[in-house]
């Protein structure tokens, strides 16, 4: 498998999770500003909608969208526990997770990295980020990741949403249950990997 990938970007959730399954992969770089690849493609002419995560499989074919690779790819070793078997209401409490952090959370960030963002709708956008953390913190109040005592596919996903909390130089002293997750998973030694990879750990 290739995973088209861009630094820090939601592509870095799915970086982890092969990471976390020991999938045999490859990685290709992508500028999102340029829409090349580190080899100089067209990555529209890969992946039309032109954004990350895209996952090239073995078999032939590409798998797009956050939520859908990361279930893919743990499926692949279920052993691992990733995300709970198909049909289980395990299964549908993260599969819930998955969409709420893609469309509460991840989109909400949107509008913050474009540079022509009116500040009213920067603010706007902030107020709604905090609510959607104030609801996750609610969680993490109960155990220390969002299904339960053991890490998933989810809490890769939080992760790397959380993440740009930091690199927009966001105020992230109201949510310590949620920095304290970012720390639980930035230790394990599958998120250190994928990290160094990236360029982002020294």
């Amino acid at each position: 498998m290739k995973l088209f990938f861009a630094p820090g970007a939601c592509s870095l959730a799915a970086h982890i999770v092969l990471e976390e399954t020991g999938l045999p992969h490859t990685l290709e770089r992508v500028d999102l500003a340029t829409h090349k690849t580190e080899h100089g493609e067209d990555f529209t002419k890969i992946n039309p909608k032109g954004y990350v995560p895209a996952l090239a499989l073995d078999r032939g074919g590409l798998l797009t969208e956050v939520g859908v690779v990361l279930q893919y790819l743990s499926d692949q070793v279920p052993d691992r526990r990733l995300m709970a078997p198909a049909g289980t209401l395990e299964r549908y409490r993260q599969m819930e997770w998955l969409s709420f952090i893609s469309t509460e959370l991840h989109k909400q960030f949107s509008p913050l990295f474009r540079p022509d963002t009116p500040a009213d709708i920067k603010e706007q956008q902030l107020k709604r980020i905090g609510q959607r953390f104030d609801f996750i913190s609610e969680t993490l109040a109960r155990h220390p990741y969002l299904g339960g005592a053991e890490f998933t596919a989810p809490d890769a996903y939080l992760f790397t949403v959380f993440g740009w909390v930091g690199y927009l130089k966001i105020d992230a002293k109201p949510w310590p249950r949620v920095s304290e997750h970012a720390e639980r998973v930035a230790a394990r030694p599958a998120v250190q990997r994928a990290l160094k990879s990236e360029g982002l750990l020294k």
